[in-house]
């Protein structure tokens, strides 16, 4: 009986698998190359009508074929799943996936897209959301889950999945699914993902001959498509182009694989001159995404490499994304976290590791890479500490490599792309495996108008270390910086930003004796109104605010703790919130440090940023020396630190 049961069961799957299936003629046939090496015999077929055998054929061949490799996914990794436990969110992922209940974002929980499943679902009037949804990320859990337990279901649910997203969601279906769901962007996304998943699924008696047809035409059409329609420019260009380079390589059997392999290495080519700035930072100004075009532009390198085209990229090419690594590792802290500039989220020690291991491969002559890639283990650190660059306008202070160091980058930078903020001067320090004053960070990107008014407010000038006019944001961000200077005393920097109609904004940052910061802020123009420098804190710092001495110090436990003191302006707290991951956001201490601009006067504010040990604050207080004049860039003054006396006595332009 239960044989029978099983039976039946089989029966009525094969059956609505048969279903499924079209009818072949040789149409089926039309994106392939059948002059390729080794589909002589497909040929053979298709040109003597037979197209049920040469669909067969051309399956067999897939299923032999060993010269195309992916930089991950290939079906020799199997091995590596096969019987083992997978992390459990990949197996939720994957199970809940077989119940139509996906999960498009990592902000969010599952949605259910019901038993017919609509594709054109809007649960949370989020773009990323309706966006997400059509990059299909499940997928790859699903064929994760098939290698890992070798259950059936999950092939034959993706070969439906599949199946469905192609008949529901056809180019030109209407003007808002194409928006969604033939995004280039997201397009691309699902070409790069699908060789993996193919490679995942291949051997499984639900890929069919009819199915792997039905596959490569919808990929083809895909791949054609991002070539035919590249975004204009930004992240999204590289990712495009670097996903049209692995169709390309990885369905070589294809008659525009060598078109779209050539497209996207001549984008690859030409972005990664106007995209990286001499200094090596990515023009978007975002950490983040700067760290993503380090993989775009590796993942190309490496792709091309495995296809036998190893002459695709220039030296200059590479040397450029050797650049780029530097630059990450100049903007970072020691604990492999870095400031949450641009749309930036919280960084991951592990996973930066990680993102370590194939820049040190690729780069194995790099000894300061080496030494990041295995944890300060092996390799050497950079023989300097303060470094700047000075074309992104990342400036960053430090005084050592270890995990003890005092690091501050700051943000003076010239105007970038989407997901740059009006935020010229802000900073983020680091002391002692502690960030003190990290960015307001990304809570959300897009979409209707209450989804963009949560984005703005993380957005504002106001809630970023830095200067504003009536709590405004500020206009223009296009620093020029005036001075870099680094020594074993003191580093300086200045800038100037034209933060609003008739005012510019002048920065000057030193950093004294590896120790402490002194911040002076000149407000210069004949713009009027209420100046106000803003700091904010992170969320558990506990600090005590004290009006009289205009300070606000820290209370944290261990002893690791900063007072920040204006020697000029009047202190008010301000609410303040910090998101570290989408859709997630902790409220933390805000304050403002305020006076007045009356008229075309400049008017100045300095602050002291003191990192210290201890649970009491120190008592600071400052004079103004006979050759104080900074309208001339002139700073003279004697500040006194527990009743120790210090001249600062230097040229700030």
């Amino acid at each position: 009986m239960k044989k029978s049961v099983i039976l039946i069961g089989f029966i009525l799957s094969f059956l609505a698998t048969q279903a499924q299936e079209i009818k072949l003629d040789k149409t089926s046939f039309n994106a392939l190359d059948l002059t390729y090496p080794g589909l002589e015999q497909v040929n053979k077929l298709v040109n003597n009508g037979d197209y049920e055998k040469a669909a067969q054929q051309l399956l067999q061949y897939y299923r032999n074929r060993t010269k195309v490799k992916l930089t991950e996914y290939n079906p020799d990794d199997k091995i590596k799943y096969a019987g083992k436990q997978l992390p459990q969110a990949t197996m939720e992922k994957a199970d809940r996936a077989l119940l139509h209940l996906f999960q498009p974002h990592k902000g969010y929980g599952y949605f259910d897209y019901g038993k017919d499943i609509n594709w054109q679902l809007w649960p949370v009037k989020d773009n990323e959301v309706r966006w997400q949804l059509h990059r299909v990320y499940w997928w790859q859990s699903m064929g994760l889950a098939y290698w890992s337990t070798g259950d059936e279901k999950y092939a034959k649910e993706w070969v439906f999945q599949f199946r469905d997203w192609v008949r529901k969601n056809p180019l030109g279906l209407s003007a808002d699914n194409d928006m969604y769901a033939w995004r280039p962007l997201e397009v691309s996304e699902r070409v790069q993902s699908l060789p993996g998943t193919f490679n995942m699924f291949l051997y499984s008696p639900s890929f069919t001959p009819q199915f792997l047809l039905e596959f490569l035409n919808s990929y083809n059409e895909q791949a054609s498509y991002i070539q035919a329609h590249y975004s204009a420019v930004g992240n999204h260009l590289l990712f495009e182009a670097q996903r049209v380079v692995t169709a390309g390589c990885f369905f070589p059997e294809l008659k525009n694989a060598e078109s779209w392999r050539k497209s996207g290495v001549s984008v690859l080519n030409r972005e990664i001159t106007k995209q990286v700035y001499p200094d090596g930072m990515q023009f978007e100004l975002s950490p983040n995404y700067h760290n993503a075009a380090i993989d775009i532009f590796l993942n190309a390198l490496r792709t091309t490499q495995l296809a036998g085209e190893d002459d695709d990229f220039p030296a200059s090419y590479k040397k450029t994304v050797e650049n780029m690594i530097l630059a990450t590792i100049n903007f970072s802290f020691p604990d492999y976290t870095f400031p949450m500039f641009g749309d930036s989220w919280l960084a991951n020690k592990q996973a930066m590791l990680k993102e370590y291991q194939p820049w040190a491969a690729a780069f194995s002559d790099n000894q300061v890479i080496r030494y990041f890639a295995t944890d300060h283990k092996e390799g050497s650190a950079p023989s300097y500490l303060s470094h700047a660059l000075t074309t992104a306008g990342f400036y960053t202070f430090r005084n050592s490599w270890e995990n003890n160091a005092t690091v501050m980058v700051l943000k003076a930078s010239p105007p970038g792309e989407f997901h740059a903020q009006p935020d010229n001067g802000t900073f983020e320090l680091w002391v002692k495996g502690r960030d003190f004053t990290p960015d307001a960070g990304v809570y959300v990107y897009s979409g209707d108008s209450a989804i963009n008014k949560l984005r703005e407010s993380y957005r504002e000038t106001r809630v970023h270390q830095t200067l504003t006019l009536d709590d405004q944001n500020m206009v223009i961000t296009k620093a020029t910086l005036n001075k870099w200077e680094t020594s074993k005393d003191l580093d300086i920097l200045t800038y100037t930003n034209p933060s609003y109609k008739d005012l510019d904004h002048k920065r000057s940052v030193l950093f004294i004796d590896q120790k402490y910061f002194v911040i002076i802020d000149q407000a210069i123009g004949n713009a009027t109104g209420n100046l106000g420098i803003h700091f904010q804190l992170k969320e558990d710092s506990q600090p005590i605010f004290d009006t009289k001495s205009n300070s606000v110090h820290t209370s944290y436990a261990d002893g690791n703790n900063l007072l920040i003191q204006s020697l000029t302006g009047n202190l008010k707290e301000e609410p303040g919130k910090v998101s570290y991951a989408y859709r997630t956001e902790v409220p933390r201490p805000a304050f403002v440090f305020e006076k007045p601009k009356a008229d075309d006067k400049p008017q100045y504010f300095i602050s002291i940023v003191y990192p210290y040990d201890g649970l009491k604050a120190p008592e600071i207080s400052l004079q103004e020396n006979k050759g104080f004049n900074l309208e001339m860039g002139q700073l003279d003054m004697t500040i006194t630190i527990n009743g120790e006396k210090k001249v600062i006595a230097t040229q700030l332009n």
